[in-house]
């Protein structure tokens, strides 16, 4: 009877796991999340997996043996509790499958408000409050300077968020 299990993958080979296993006609789920995160200084929507690393796959026992997904390209071991592969319950995966998670921010991305540290350039190593992206790859920062409140543009790659 198939069932729904849960693999861990090698480090950067999710898609490669995947795509072999669909080879060996398994069902494979890996849930995607659309995330805005700074990458290389620029604020972006990326998308990832929700479980990074991990994929649940369904397939019956006594058709695919667990050996043969085991030893598949990216995978690295079943998720287990004792000896046997633990199965996932399909109400969780329809969950999963229907209920996607929107608006999701990394929590280093800053927002208007946000206490930020300058760590590069004049103003290393001061606290500012983040007020509002500049174009793709700035910001711009509130400046407590000589007790006067100063906005001042900075690369997105030169503060980090408190």
């Amino acid at each position: 009877m198939e069932s729904w299990y849960l693999l861990y993958c090698k480090r950067g080979q999710l898609l490669r796991a995947q795509e072999h296993l669909e080879r060996q006609e398994v069902n494979c789920l890996t849930p995607m999340i659309k995330i805005e995160k700074i990458v290389r200084g620029k604020r972006t929507a990326v998308d990832e997996p929700l479980f990074p690393n991990y994929m649940f796959v369904q397939f019956d026992p006594e058709t695919i043996h667990t050996t043969t997904i085991h030893s598949t390209r990216g995978v690295s071991h079943f998720v287990r509790f004792g000896s046997l592969p633990a199965t996932v319950p399909a109400d969780v995966i329809n969950q999963l499958i229907h209920h996607q998670p929107e608006n999701v921010t990394d929590p280093d991305t800053p927002y208007q408000g946000d206490r930020v540290v300058i760590t590069e350039g004049a103003f290393e190593g001061l606290e500012a409050i983040f007020s509002e992206p500049d174009g793709e790859a700035r910001s711009m920062l509130l400046l407590n300077l000589l007790n006067k409140q100063v906005m001042q543009s900075v690369k997105n790659t030169d503060f980090k968020k408190t």
